[in-house]
């Protein structure tokens, strides 16, 4: 579709930025905090890029006040942040530490008194240490209690005033990197255990959408998913074949359960036959069913290209996570498909392709397949990003990656998607999961690298003042 004239943005369309507990707090182990997997996993040498670790990362634990300021002065209509399970549990469950509840209670009312719309997700990754070592975390049936008990915690003491919750962010990129690639705890290679893992996940989170029914009757939830749009490399048959089955197994497995609570079909057979499908236990698919959401979150930062990969094709490729651009391999499934290169898209140093019209392209798949509201709730680019000796930073080269993403969004909305928000990432500079701080996304500076001894002074990039003016104008100008 080509349109002649683009309509507006919606009134109280909510312009917003996102970031994750681990990757900002710090104050790892205090106030009553438990350790999570990743103060643990990154305590192993090799694991992060030169040995990073949020136990600092960049200090908001100690420092909301002056960020939100900063976000006030932005003139942010939305924050999307994540809740550290440990930090309101330190055993995963049983005692709840109430200073974690009244630090998130001091960012919500200090985030309400500048008219910035909180928006809760209840867990970015970050899954507490003690239930790791109780029964292995996600790949046991217990954590859908124990996981329902911290959610409905935070349902009674946040819900008459945050109305957005997020329940789980990029289950299928995190479970992928844990129980696939190995680079996120516990750190394996099992087909087998990511796709039991995965299937608890499912339940865990129908379980606390059901709740939250009952506690924030007049609230929205959603999961956020880490949607990569599928293209074939070429129209060759066995290429669009390849394609077919990328985007069935690495964006409908996961969509279909969260929008339909069922399984797509053809996946699923497939993985019946290898024996690696999902145990299914009685009351499982009623429950399923019970966790549709209200909007689809969607994180977005690039498509993948895919074509033919035999049986004895391509399994794992080594991931670009130094920022050496091309360094980045192929991966795949062997007798499914392999990522090929797209020559028709720019990549981001990280090898990312940066594809606007992909953002698009993905809201409309979602649209026409579940007829669902879309919430962004990611989307941004990681870069090198330099202070110059005069103190600024000029990062042109994100402003024009997200006034793209931006204006696809406009086009998108045309289209027929109903689109409620958009939230960038991040906000500030935050620590990557596994490329340290070297890859920055915010609007806002932080003064921190792997040495992690610096001063923490936030500055203004050239970006904060570009999404100060699009806030402003509701996205006038793009």
């Amino acid at each position: 579709m080509i349109h002649e004239k683009l309509n507006p943005f919606p009134e109280h369309f909510l312009w917003g930025s996102a970031s994750a507990a681990y990757q900002i707090e710090g104050a790892w182990n205090e106030d009553g905090k438990g350790p999570s997997v990743w103060d643990i996993y990154t305590e192993i040498p090799g694991k992060t890029y030169k040995g990073t670790s949020g136990k600092i990362a960049v200090d908001h634990y100690h420092r909301y006040k002056e960020d939100v300021a900063l976000m006030a002065e932005m003139g942010l209509k939305t924050y999307r942040f994540s809740v550290s399970w440990p930090r309101i549990y330190p055993e995963g469950t049983g005692k709840v530490n109430e200073a974690g509840l009244q630090f998130y209670d001091n960012l919500i009312n200090e985030l309400l008194a500048h008219g910035i719309e909180p928006v809760l997700t209840l867990y970015h990754w970050d899954v507490p240490q003690a239930l790791q070592e109780k029964y292995g975390a996600w790949e046991s049936r217990e954590i859908i209690e124990d996981f329902n008990e911290y959610c409905i915690t935070l349902y009674k003491r946040f819900g008459d005033r945050v109305k957005y919750w997020v329940s789980l962010n990029e289950q299928n990129h995190n479970t992928n990197l844990a129980f696939m690639q190995a680079l996120h705890p516990p750190g394996v290679r099992d087909r087998k255990r990511f796709y039991e893992a995965n299937h608890i996940m499912f339940l865990a989170n129908a379980k606390v959408i059901d709740s939250f029914r009952k506690y924030v009757p007049d609230g929205k939830i959603g999961p956020s998913f880490a949607y990569t749009p599928s293209y074939p490399a070429t129209s060759s048959p066995k290429d669009m074949l390849a394609f077919e089955n990328a985007e069935e197994f690495t964006s409908y497995w996961w969509l279909d359960v969260y929008c339909r609570g069922t399984y797509p079909s053809i996946p699923y057979r497939h993985l019946k036959s290898m024996g690696l499908a999902p145990t299914f236990e009685e009351g499982d698919q009623e429950l399923l069913l019970k966790g549709k959401p209200d909007f689809v979150g969607v994180n977005y930062y690039q498509t993948i290209t895919y074509e033919h990969n035999p049986l004895d094709g391509v399994s794992f490729g080594k991931m670009n996570n130094t920022g050496k651009k091309g360094s980045n391999e192929a991966t795949g499934i062997p007798g499914l498909y392999k990522t090929a290169d797209n020559p028709h898209v720019e990549k981001s140093n990280w090898d990312w392709a940066i594809d606007p019209i992909g953002l698009r392209i993905g809201m409309r798949r979602i649209t026409s397949r579940y007829n669902l509201p879309i919430f962004i709730t990611e989307n941004g680019l990681g870069e090198f990003d330099k202070l110059e000796e005069d103190g600024q930073i000029h990062d042109a080269y994100r402003i024009a990656y997200l006034e793209s993403h931006i204006r696809q969004c406009k086009e998108a909305m045309m289209d027929g998607v109903e689109l409620i928000g958009y939230c960038s990432w991040s906000f500030t500079d935050l620590l990557s999961w596994l490329n340290g701080y070297q890859k920055r996304y915010g609007f806002v500076y932080v003064n921190q690298d792997e040495e992690e001894d610096k001063d923490l002074r936030r500055i203004k990039k050239d970006s904060f003042y570009w999404y100060q003016d699009v806030i402003k104008t509701n996205g006038e100008n793009i």
